[in-house]
């Protein structure tokens, strides 16, 4: 197969779809691949890093969609990549179709294949393409929730981990899952006092098992997060709804109950965000401000730290990634029940469920592409 990795665009995007190690691994396999030039520079990896690894290096983004069969990559195309796409091109990608109608069209119109990152799932329900970054995510959320508690950005001015004498900051966290639980480890880890609510008992059973002692578990529901907001400085949302869009659990109104200064962390603002409020931002004017309120909502957080979030990525997709170019997506999808979850789009046709719903498309059941 023909494989092209692009250079990422998005603002403030320096991750890549594939490293060296993961191209040498293709070629191995007796596939073709093609890399636009600089693509690998923001993650530390240069264009003769690919080349020792059997890549051919392409000028341009034109080049590397108009020559691949499948082009990986790391974010949604963008409107300037729309008109670049073959028919029946394969893209292995994050797409989250569901907060993104524009995208969703586009990709309908130009009869592409998309194979989504985001929507790839084991049996177990886990995400395997969704956790590293998820992981990196819900450790940037403290991060940089802790920066900007900081009073010249507006927040509270308090310290995360307090000092002796002076009690710590107060985290709250929306969704116990692996967004949830990294950030839990990371507030509890610098000293915090940490709360984490989730729908689900068991999950709360097993946080309170292994977290800490500064971490306490708390049914989630909408009057406990009323009773909550006014107390705590630092508030990430880390709800998920495989391919869907996120439910709001923090509304409009509920801004007025919190403290000036208190820090809102949407991880969910890529799948449409948990808090009402929320709007993508970008890493260059990453914060906005609503009733004294500081709202970071950076759709690519781990683009930030580009070198950690490109080999955690390519960890997880590559082996899928090789799957789909030794055997064709047709058939690798058609083997492999995870695969097949990935499939989002196939040639004009929606074929997941979720974001068929999300704006009233036709859904066509996948199996009826295969």
């Amino acid at each position: 197969m023909i494989i092209g990795v692009p250079k990422e665009i998005k603002n403030n995007e320096n991750r890549v779809g594939t490293i060296p190690a993961g191209v040498n691994e293709l070629v191995r396999n007796g596939h073709t691949v093609y890399v636009q030039a600089s693509a690998g520079e923001g993650s530390g990896f240069s264009d003769e890093d690919y080349t020792k690894a059997g890549a051919t290096i392409l000028p341009t983004i034109e080049d590397v969609y108009a020559i691949a069969e499948m082009i990986i990559k790391v974010k949604e195309p963008i409107e300037s990549e729309y008109n670049l796409i073959k028919d029946n091109q394969l893209l292995f990608t994050y797409f989250h179709f569901a907060s993104h109608e524009p995208l969703t069209r586009a990709m309908i119109a130009r009869n592409a294949v998309c194979l989504a990152y985001e929507t790839v799932e084991r049996a177990d329900r886990s995400l395997p393409l969704l956790i590293p970054m998820s992981e990196v995510a819900g450790r940037m959320s403290i991060q940089e929730g802790a920066k900007y508690l900081e009073k010249p950005l507006k927040g509270r001015g308090i310290l995360l981990g307090g000092v002796p004498g002076v009690r710590p900051a107060k985290v709250l966290i929306l969704g116990g899952g692996v967004v949830g639980t990294n950030a839990a480890k990371m507030a509890a880890g610098m000293g915090a006092d940490v709360t984490i609510l989730d729908t689900n008992l068991a999950r709360l059973r097993y946080l309170d098992d292994i977290m800490p002692a500064n971490v306490n578990t708390f049914m989630s529901n909408e009057y406990n997060i009323r009773e909550l907001l006014p107390t705590h400085d630092l508030i990430i949302g880390a709800v998920l709804i495989p391919g869907a869009k996120a439910p709001h659990l923090i509304k409009r109104e509920m801004l007025k109950e919190m403290r000036p200064g208190t820090v809102l962390v949407d991880v969910a603002v890529d799948q449409g965000g948990c808090i009402e409020t929320a709007k993508p931002t970008t890493h260059e004017n990453p914060t906005f401000i609503i009733d004294d309120v500081v709202h970071y909502c950076v759709a690519n957080m781990p683009g930030a730290v580009p070198y950690t979030s490109t080999l955690a990525l390519n960890n997880a997709t590559l082996p899928y990634a090789i799957q789909v170019a030794n055997k064709g997506w047709k058939k690798a999808c058609a083997d492999s029940e995870e695969l097949k979850k990935g499939l989002n789009i196939v040639n004009g046709k929606v074929v997941y469920r979720g974001v068929a719903e999300a704006f009233n498309l036709e859904y066509t059941p996948v199996e009826e592409v295969l």
